[in-house]
């Protein structure tokens, strides 16, 4: 009898035992199942090159850290330049992420491109990144090095064609065409109300470096470059003009003159005041830059700025042409930087008419106060 129930109990503990070993591997096979599929919910379907297995191990490694990557690090956070070397390796690229604040965890960052397949993917180059972006946005973001904005750059004395000269090689998808067409005749609704009044905007796009979307219109090119020198030109420096008996527009023109002329920087308030000293006695300026604007592209030395002027060139029939026309020109010759800008606001005070280059090569320039003195200056 004892026997018997021994037996009995036996078998009942091998029927709950395989029992629960059957619930185990049902589980199991659900699991197996389910995780993957949530995964895929969570990060999108795995890279084509896992086994099932291993899309097992990292379905359920990913939904572990699932915080990690899908919460960016700080959502008020600013757009930042970010880039990837050629060849550099992806543990490095996620390292360097989490170190400068881009994602929350390089581990699930490199998991997350494993899993995805988007490890092979990354391209080198430069990107504009945010930590307001999560991990899965900015590994996906990863996956093309053309930036969605372009660094556009205009240096201080270029002339509205070298400007546009520039937008082929930029990546920019406005036009020469158009640039050109609102260039000369700018939109009201891209001219800032303090330069409404004026008649031409030559020399008002301000040398500086700006950064535009790339599918940018000449309208919303023209409009940043107008404000920005809204921006920079200040009420002290617009009074300033004023004091020196010149309109805005005035003051660009001269400075459109003074940048073209100066080599360097600090040499611009004295030949500022060169030209002041002239204008007062009426005196003509003769500034070979304003007749180099005058010739126009030169196709042999595949310039604007003519150099050297040939004695044909300064006889050039044009209301630039200094050398025989008294006072400033219509408009401004090119577009001048702020130095040039100050300097016609705050002149030097000097007694010189007269100036030119120096032999040393050193780009600097010789004043004389009489034309005897200026001739002696010149090269031997």
């Amino acid at each position: 009898m004892t026997t018997h129930k021994k037996t009995s109990c036996l078998r009942v503990a091998v029927f709950i035992g395989l029992g629960l070993l059957c619930i185990g591997l049902v589980s199991a096979i659900w699991a197996l199942d389910a995780v993957p599929r949530q995964a895929e919910k969570d990060f999108g379907k795995p890279g084509p090159s896992l086994t099932r297995l291993q899309t097992t191990i990292y379905s359920f490694q990913l939904l572990s850290v699932r915080q990690q990557l899908v919460e960016p690090v700080n959502l008020l956070g600013i757009k930042q330049n970010f880039k990837v070397e050629k060849n550099q390796v992806v543990n490095e690229i996620a390292l360097n992420l989490e170190n400068t604040g881009l994602i929350r965890s390089a581990s699930a960052f490199r998991l997350f491109l494993i899993y995805s397949g988007l490890d092979t993917g990354i391209q080198a180059g430069e990107y504009t990144l945010s930590p307001a972006q999560n991990g899965l946005e900015i590994a996906r973001a990863l996956q093309d090095s053309t930036p969605s904005e372009v660094t556009f750059r205009i240096l201080p004395g270029w002339r509205i064609e070298e400007i546009v000269a520039a937008l082929p090689t930029s990546g920019l998808s406005v036009s020469a065409e158009e640039l050109i067409k609102e260039a000369q005749k700018p939109s009201s609704a891209a001219i800032p109300a303090s330069l409404e009044k004026l008649k031409s905007f030559d020399g008002f796009f301000f040398p500086d470096t700006y950064r535009f979307k790339r599918e940018i219109t000449g309208q919303e090119m023209v409009a940043a470059f107008l404000h920005r020198f809204d921006e920079k030109i200040s009420f002290n420096l617009r009074t300033a003009f004023q004091r020196q008996g010149l309109d805005l527009a005035q003051a660009v023109v001269l400075a459109s003159i003074i940048q073209r002329e100066a080599m360097v920087v600090e040499e611009q308030p004295m030949i500022a005041s060169v030209f002041y000293n002239r204008l007062k006695i009426k005196m003509r300026l003769e500034s070979d830059p304003t007749v180099q604007f005058a010739v126009g592209y030169n196709r042999d030395q595949g310039t604007w700025w003519t150099n050297p002027l040939s004695a044909a060139n300064l006889k050039i029939n044009s209301p630039y042409n200094t050398y025989l026309v008294a006072g400033l020109p219509p408009t401004a010759i090119s577009n001048p930087g702020l130095d040039a800008l100050q300097a016609v606001a705050y002149p030097a005070q000097s007694p010189y008419y007269y100036f030119r280059a120096k032999c040393d090569g050193s780009r600097e320039h010789s004043f004389a106060i009489t034309y005897e003195e200026h001739l002696k200056n010149g090269c031997p």
